[in-house]
């Protein structure tokens, strides 16, 4: 597989100076170009100034942790951020996704795994980027209306009762394919290839995560949901018909 081209800039927020090196190298040698920064409240202000490709944030920072620095910059950064993490726990993941992560890593860092998932955010940006209107993955469409949810993917919205909710680059992502492929059981591993273009490694939380997180934004009863299904040992259900009126 080729390299990403080296102008892609990637601004590395970790304090551990001795991991932060050689996470740098690796990177460097595959053709990217990264700074390094060590302290959480000195990275909000690099981040919003330089506007680095993509940000990889460390969960514990002095100065600012990554969760508040992710708060901060996202307002004002719309590149993806990927988070890394030595908490091993559900809670962390959720609120950094909540708060605009677009994916996570947990240490130990594996380089090839954190290559993998670089290399996808990166391509998810190109392609959003470059695309002014939504091709989805099995078709395109002005407006999709499931009655209380619409979706508009050339302005990548989505309003609920009419009302806009707020959605991060791969929430949306996940609706939009889910949508596209109403009454089609999604397999994790379809969906990660489909929205990250890597294969699932059968221990990653973070399709179930977005799930959860969009239940929570657009069903009214997200512990027993109409719209977004679960079928065992299968994957995911869009029902259609789940977001009627009635």
């Amino acid at each position: 597989m080729s390299t990403i081209p080296h102008y892609h800039s990637i601004l590395l927020v970790e304090d551990d100076q001795r991991l932060s090196a050689l996470i740098a190298e690796y990177l460097e040698k595959q053709g990217l170009d990264v700074a390094v920064e060590y302290r959480g409240d000195q990275a909000v202000q690099r981040i919003i100034e330089q506007q680095p490709d993509l940000v990889i944030l460390d969960l514990m920072l002095p100065g600012l942790d990554g969760l508040e620095v992710c708060r901060q910059v996202r307002p004002l950064y719309q590149s993806p951020i990927l988070m890394l993490t030595a908490r091993d726990e559900d809670v962390d993941q959720v609120v950094g996704l909540e708060l605009g992560a677009d994916d996570y890593v947990i240490k130990p860092v594996q380089p090839r795994l954190l290559l993998a998932r670089v290399r996808a955010l990166l391509r998810r940006a190109a392609g959003t980027a470059n695309v002014p209107q939504e091709k989805s993955k099995v078709g395109y469409s002005a407006i999709m209306d499931f009655e209380r949810l619409q979706i508009h993917p050339a302005a990548r919205e989505v309003t609920l009762d009419q009302d806009s909710v707020s959605l991060t680059t791969q929430e949306y992502d996940l609706l939009l394919l889910l949508a596209n492929n109403a009454g089609v059981v999604l397999s994790r591993d379809a969906i990660s290839e489909a929205t990250a273009g890597i294969e699932y490694d059968g221990l990653d939380r973070s399709i179930d995560i977005r799930i959860s997180r969009l239940r929570k934004l657009l069903e009214q009863d997200s512990g027993n949901p109409s719209g977004i299904k679960t079928v065992r040992g299968q994957g995911y259900l869009f029902v259609a018909q789940g977001w009627s009126h009635d």
